[in-house]
């Protein structure tokens, strides 16, 4: 039983390694992380040339990564690091906008610099909008290994396929799940525990759009359940604690839980 075991196992580590290892990409987005806020750097970048050394490094960094993931191997390299780090400018100033939400939003922030160093929710935000930037240039399983970073570090899974607009707040956060097709618009604020998900469907209808869509200015609050990929949070509404909802909400809707299976709206 031990040598058929240790057969397989020298048989997987025959294969040829055709991705990079995680602590390569984990080490990648940390370099990227402390380059755009050094809030999270011991270290700062002494002047502009600095800075621009710094920013090819990181682009050789993310060529390596490229190079060594082998279903990236029909994509151009090099064309595809240029439109991750031409989508990085918006990517930082909608961060920051994510910073000022979060800091507006709660009264417990003494300024930007602590929500920047100590709010999971401004981390795992950061990491979503840059895993998002990739896997809209098509890059594979990179982006994916970027938001189980971001989930180990802060209890928060955004899926790097959803789509999240401007100015998005998460307070406290431990235990938020956002999946794959999750659109969620401006001005959203969410709290811990909160899961937009799918109902159960079949493998063959994994592209389809299966969880839900969040219009702008809604208020998630803890443990709430939304599933469903034709279920709409109307604009404006404000969803209670632990409410679960499988249909669409009118804009500017109170939903509160008396009943687990019967949600007064």
């Amino acid at each position: 039983m031990e040598h058929q075991f240790l057969d397989k196992i020298y048989a997987a580590h025959s294969q040829p390694k055709d991705l990079p290892g995680v602590d390569e990409i984990e080490a990648f987005i940390n370099h990227l992380l402390q380059f755009l806020f050094p809030e999270w750097n011991d270290q700062r970048l002494k002047n502009r040339f600095d800075v621009e050394v710094e920013f090819k490094i990181l682009k050789r960094q993310f060529t390596l990564l490229l190079q060594q993931t082998s279903s990236c191997s029909e994509l151009n390299h090099q064309n595809c690091c240029n439109e991750f780090f031409k989508a990085l400018p918006k990517v930082y100033e909608m961060c920051l906008e994510d910073c000022e939400a979060i800091f507006n939003g709660d009264p417990a922030a003494t300024d930007r610099k602590e929500v920047i160093r100590s709010y999971p929710g401004f981390l795992a935000i950061v990491i979503y909008r840059i895993a998002n930037a990739i896997y809209r240039v098509g890059i594979p399983y990179i982006p994916r290994i970027f938001s189980e970073i971001a989930h180990s570090r802060t209890g928060i899974e955004i899926h790097p396929g959803a789509s999240i607009g401007h100015r998005f707040c998460i307070d406290h956060g431990t235990g938020i799940v956002i999946g794959e097709t999750s659109e969620i618009g401006d001005d959203v604020k969410i709290y811990q525990g909160v899961t937009l998900g799918a109902l159960s469907v079949k493998k063959e209808l994994a592209k389809k759009k299966r969880h839900p869509t969040i219009e702008n200015k809604v208020v998630i609050y803890a443990n709430a359940t939304i599933l469903g990929g034709q279920t709409v949070i109307g604009e404006g509404s404000i969803v209670g604690g632990g409410v679960w909802i499988t249909e669409s909400v009118a804009p500017y809707s109170k939903i509160y839980n008396t009943n687990i299976n019967n949600p007064v709206i």
